[in-house]
């Protein structure tokens, strides 16, 4: 299966796919893209805007997996609009992505997004603390996102445990990582919708095949 995976991060959606399938993974931060491929040198990681490529290469794929910046649909913030008197517009590009892949997208799709702070303007389903777009059934969740540490914010080295990356080193990283792993999508999460997506793409392969098989050659009776 060829899978475009958008929005990469260091690839927490992906953690547990494997490397039987030819993935792709677009992501706009260079120094984030290197760890990605330093975690999955199977992969093909191309720095880039993940809008604009899912525009251009969307036919290229079976399965499309995106994950759009949250920050201003989040329910943070109303907060911070109380707190600080600072507002800014929704980013509509999840729902551009959203309506592109509705209609003109062969393959199965998932757009992940956080549960936001104003009624969906195209209706989601639900699971966990996200949002998805998905031209499939997404399972019923169990696992609720990455551990948070009480009011004091986020516990990185708790969420680098529970994601499996506590034993890797951020050598070539600059940045904070605390965005690194805000932003991750739990392993499980991707896993549990990786393989709706597989199942449904196996079972199409399946009955195309039957569709175009030759009939079995009459079997001559003796008497």
């Amino acid at each position: 299966m060829k899978i475009l995976n958008l929005y990469a991060g260091i690839g927490g959606n992906r953690k547990l796919w494997g490397n039987d399938h030819e993935i792709t993974a677009v992501e706009y931060d260079a120094g984030i893209a290197s760890i990605y491929k330093n975690l999955y040198p199977n992969d093909t990681v191309i720095v880039a805007d993940a809008h604009r490529y899912l525009l251009d290469h969307f036919k290229e794929f079976d399965f499309i997996w995106s994950s759009p910046p949250c920050p201003t649909h989040s329910k943070l913030v109303t907060l911070n609009y109380s707190i600080n008197d600072l507002l800014s517009y929704p980013d509509m590009s999840l729902y551009q992505e959203v309506i592109i892949l509705q209609h003109f997208f062969k393959g199965k799709y998932c757009i992940e997004n956080v549960m936001g702070y104003y009624k969906p303007l195209i209706h989601p389903q639900e699971s966990g603390r996200h949002y998805f777009w998905a031209n499939f059934k997404i399972p019923n969740i169990k696992v609720d996102g990455l551990p948070i540490k009480g009011e004091t914010g986020l516990n990185i080295k708790e969420r680098e445990v529970y994601a499996g990356y506590n034993d890797f080193e951020y050598k070539e990283f600059k940045g904070d990582k605390t965005k690194i792993f805000k932003n991750m999508v739990s392993p499980e999460i991707g896993l549990a919708i990786f393989e709706s997506a597989l199942n449904i793409y196996n079972h199409n392969k399946v009955e195309q095949v039957g569709l175009f098989a030759l009939p079995s050659p009459p079997v001559n009776k003796q008497d």
